[in-house]
């Protein structure tokens, strides 16, 4: 297979490396293609030969060179380097979210299915081991019939306040959490329960970032970005993007061409995405989902229950278990794989029964081995496999609707129906 790529953040790198490495007997790379000159250079250099690089203009001639290619732009404009990949007839494999509102889901639908190119979706949480052997216990009937879900989700002030530097803290870039981050709960929700949402009711709201709750608490005045602000290596909100390679070599020395600026401060003004977001979801079978995203919380993790006919399943999850004040000013103390205090804890409740605690089992890699398994399905193929972790175009829409449908609610105050298995908004 020949890929091209289109979008060369720090999100293309998974792919990259997987070509490069354990893949590199699935494809060679062909193409790369991104606003900014010095990106695609840095990717140039990684893979260690001349790729021929393009504009977004010239995607049409990205499109001649390859037979796959791979989306990781801005969540905001997936919808139209999917969309002319499709009708070119080439494959697609895009980050999650797939798009970011109704309409973009629509044009995706539609250029999927009359495309003879095949569309996967990048779910790496499917594969981690914790969350596939859920969906076993729930796909034996182990509690019996799901009739309600609470799920609740932690975002620390590392990982969740990078979400308000970057591009994503506009609305129209992101389609907010609720889309880019929670297209994964709720795809994994999906996948669980092997139904589809069909009514949606959401609160939200942004309480801790932004300008205006920053003077609330009577913070003093702010920088608005972290390179040269005084308070960089002390401010454990200022991220000092010089001190990680990749970060300073994509973005810091990649801003005179486009003017992105990666380290803005996450109490400046423009941030309109919400940091707290509560959503109670209806699923085809009946089962009713509470579920709560946090982007402040001192602690990064989660907690799901299954409440069943026939007793309840809790998985509780530990990615980091405090955050350390100098991880923003050193990136590379920010990764949570085998973070201190990290655990995982599943627990089978049965009725009458005393709780057992479910063995998981782990590998080597990212998310407990979980992305390599993802990145096997992606560029061999995913086989036999009984839990139908790798995800097409709908489980895509299904994900993005629900969080879509969110964002309607919480400004409307009316709940949202989705209609054609979770795939249209009524």
């Amino acid at each position: 297979m020949r890929y091209a790529f289109v979008g060369l953040g720090h999100r293309a790198q998974m792919y990259v490396d997987a070509l490069l490495g354990e893949w590199r007997d699935a494809g060679t790379i062909v193409a790369l293609c991104d606003t900014n000159r010095t990106r695609m250079d840095y990717y140039a250099e990684r893979i260690g030969q001349e790729v021929p690089r393009f504009a977004p203009a010239e995607f049409g001639k990205v499109l001649e060179l390859a037979d796959a290619v791979i989306v990781t732009t801005v969540d905001a404009t997936h919808a139209k380097y999917v969309c002319a990949a499709l009708d070119a007839g080439r494959d697609v494999i895009v980050e999650k979210p797939l798009t970011i509102d109704a309409d973009g889901c629509a044009a995706i639908a539609a250029a999927a299915e009359r495309s003879s190119g095949k569309l996967i979706v990048t779910f790496n949480y499917r594969y981690s081991p914790r969350n596939s052997a859920v969906r076993r216990l729930l796909m034996r009937g182990a509690i019996g019939e799901v009739t309600s879900v609470h799920f609740e989700w932690m975002l620390d002030t590392i990982h969740g306040a990078d979400y308000f530097r970057r591009w994503h803290r506009g609305r129209a870039n992101s389609g907010g959490l609720l889309v880019h981050k929670s297209t994964h709960h709720f795809d994994l929700m999906n996948w669980w329960l092997d139904s589809a949402p069909e009514l949606v009711f959401a609160q939200t709201g942004l309480r801790f970032y932004g300008a205006d709750n920053a003077r609330k608490r009577g913070v003093g005045e702010r920088p608005e970005r972290a390179q040269g602000a005084p308070g960089l290596g002390t401010d454990p909100y200022l991220l000092d993007i010089s001190k990680d390679e990749r970060l300073r070599r994509l973005y810091l020395e990649a801003e005179h061409e486009d003017g992105y600026i990666r380290d803005q401060d996450v109490f400046g003004e423009g941030i309109d995405i919400d940091d707290n977001m509560s959503v109670m979801v209806r699923y085809a079978n009946r089962a009713v989902m509470t579920y709560s995203l946090h982007a402040h919380s001192p602690w990064e993790g989660y907690r799901v229950a299954f409440n069943g006919t026939a007793g309840r399943l809790e998985l509780d999850v530990v990615e980091r278990e405090w955050t350390p004040p100098h991880a923003a000013i050193d990136p590379s103390a920010a990764a949570k794989e085998h973070a201190t205090g990290s655990s995982e804890r599943l627990t089978l409740r049965r009725h009458w029964s005393e709780p057992e605690e479910v063995p998981i089992e782990t590998g080597a890699g990212g998310h407990g081995g979980g992305d390599r398994l993802l990145l096997n399905d992606v560029f061999r193929g995913p086989g036999n496999d009984p839990l139908a972790r790798q995800a097409g175009y709908r489980d895509g829409i299904r994900s993005v609707l629900t969080g879509h449908a969110a964002n309607v609610s919480a400004r409307t105050g009316a709940p949202v129906h989705l209609t054609d298995g979770g795939t249209r908004v009524r």
